[in-house]
């Protein structure tokens, strides 16, 4: 057996059995990746994949137990070429973070920026994707790092971290009632049309928790995934909006003002997330370091080989 026939099972279960799309994925032709699996199958004695004719249908129970095997063996294999490439660049290489927009735009920035600053030769990959993406571009290891609000404790083979809290604001031009009213509840929103963020980013399922509590219906007129997009449409007064505290940092303008809406909506929890089991090098370290002062080598070290349950930090 090898590995060429790892990442060809692989893969297949990646692509939902379909091997022309696993084929194409790998650079290669699809009768090559049927017979590697096939060989496979022959070698082990067991079928890794029920067939009807040519096309795979499922995976078998015995199948099962092999695909997580061939999950850790590859893990393994991408831990020893980053270790070579550790040892033999110590302070250089690819850092590969996926992320949403919120924390691309306003959290990574100054990061980034110390990052190069402490290793002028690493270059960053930013990959900017829905929460549930980053999760997956972690675990098939397209990034090394993930970092988002939602979904991230979701995935039992992810190592997720608290990095920071943070809370909704509301965002109103400077002549609105709300800019001044002594304390706003969720009747006062009601009546507001409403633009916010996309039901799958950015601690929305909060707010949407919060209203169908009191049983009230907002009207939200505008959902968006980019923070800069609903401050737009405020200025333009199609509503008011709900944005992320971080998005208003920067903002000095005279023309917009932000509440705080942590008693409405309670607070949220960024995490960064790192694959089970990787070998991480040490930039990455210095990277995770760099975003919070919760986050350390020693607690990821730790969290990494199971002796912190990363779930209840």
């Amino acid at each position: 057996m090898n590995l060429h026939q790892f990442r060809f099972v692989q893969e297949a279960a990646r692509r939902n059995l379909n091997l022309t799309e696993a084929a194409k994925a790998l650079h290669t032709s699809q009768p090559g990746v049927s017979k590697a699996i096939i060989e496979l199958e022959e070698e082990l004695g067991v079928d890794i994949f029920a067939r009807h004719g040519k096309r795979l249908k499922r995976i078998t129970e015995p199948g099962q137990h092999v695909l997580k095997s061939i999950e850790l063996i590859m893990r393994e294999v991408g831990n020893l070429k980053r270790i070579g490439e550790q040892f033999s660049a110590q302070d250089s290489g690819t850092l590969s973070i996926a992320t949403t927009h919120t924390q691309a735009r306003y959290v990574l920035p100054h990061a980034v920026a110390k990052l190069r600053s402490s290793y002028p030769k690493v270059n960053i990959s930013l990959h900017q994707a829905t929460p549930h993406e980053v999760a997956r571009m972690v675990l098939d290891e397209v990034a090394e790092v993930g970092m988002a609000t939602e979904s991230l404790a979701d995935y039992p083979d992810l190592v997720t971290l608290p990095c920071y809290e943070w809370q909704h604001v509301l965002v109103v031009p400077s002549g609105h009632p709300l800019a001044t009213k002594e304390r706003i509840g969720l009747d006062d929103l009601a009546n507001e049309p409403l633009i916010t963020y996309h039901p799958s980013f950015t601690g929305r399922g909060k707010v949407d928790a919060a209203f169908a509590t009191r049983k009230i219906e907002p009207r939200i007129v505008l959902e968006a995934i980019d923070s800069d997009v609903i401050k737009t449409y405020v200025r333009l007064g199609l509503g008011i909006g709900i944005v992320a505290e971080m998005a208003m940092r920067d903002d000095h303008g005279q023309d917009l003002v932000s509440r705080p809406m942590g008693h409405l909506f309670g607070q949220s929890v960024a995490r960064v997330a790192f694959k089970r089991g990787a070998y991480l090098r040490n930039f990455v370290y210095k990277f995770a370091e760099t975003l919070s002062d919760r986050l350390s080598r020693d607690l990821i070290l730790r969290a990494m080989s199971g002796h912190v349950n990363d779930y209840e930090l």
